[in-house]
């Protein structure tokens, strides 16, 4: 009897020191909102359609956008994220990925692709992403977080190696308020802009330059 209870006096504090330790564990193992973004399906009826195969390079982006975190920006000058809120990827791969299958979704490119699958490129699609953040208006009284969505597009003809287009796309979408799912809309529907019209203004360039060189398309 009094081994038993010895045993039992000597067990119960490492269980006690157990129960704290799983007690933190469960603490940092809060589960983290995972949020993902949509491709465009729908584009002007008037994109004239191509028979050029299109390579969509990873996009390039600074250390604040390049991670699966969410970008805020209480000051220009300033950054944080949003915390147990996460894209499921790092924004560059999501990006990339949505923007195959937006040009997939136009109808009008027989194939498109990334450079891992070794598609031959009539044209390759390079992608800055300039802004991709959250950020409070520095207003007098300051509302809710706005979010900005920027992409540089340069596409390269593969065949002289050379840029034939460039130009910036921007759109800047309020967000109803800071909760993480009310931000991860107002980036969809900004990305979600920024692509149709970054992606119809491809195609139409890539379209004007293969006329000018009257070679098929």
């Amino acid at each position: 009897m009094r081994i038993a209870k010895w045993i039992s006096g000597a067990i119960m504090p490492f269980l006690l020191a157990g129960c704290a330790g799983l007690s933190s564990l469960v603490e940092v193992a809060t589960p983290t909102d995972l949020y993902t973004l949509s491709p465009k399906s729908t584009f002007s009826t008037s994109l004239p359609r191509l028979k050029s195969q299109i390579v969509v390079d990873q996009p390039t982006a600074t250390a604040l956008v390049d991670t699966n975190q969410i970008a805020v920006q209480p000051t220009p000058l300033q950054v944080q994220y949003l915390p147990e809120a996460r894209w499921v990827d790092r924004a560059p791969l999501i990006v990339q990925a949505l923007m195959i299958e937006s040009f997939e979704n136009s109808g009008k490119v027989p194939a498109v692709g990334s450079s891992a699958i070794g598609l031959r490129a009539d044209y390759l699609i390079v992608t800055d992403i300039r802004e991709f953040q959250a950020f409070v208006p520095q207003t007098v009284e300051p509302s809710a977080l706005q979010v900005d969505v920027r992409l540089n597009i340069k596409i390269i003809d593969a065949f002289s190696d050379r840029i034939i287009a460039s130009k910036s796309f921007e759109e800047i979408v309020p967000s109803k308020s800071d909760a993480a799912a009310d931000v991860a809309n107002a980036f969809d529907e900004a990305l979600g802009d920024t692509m149709r019209d970054a992606i119809e203004w491809s195609i139409r360039a890539i379209a004007k330059n293969v006329a000018s060189q009257d070679r098929p398309s």
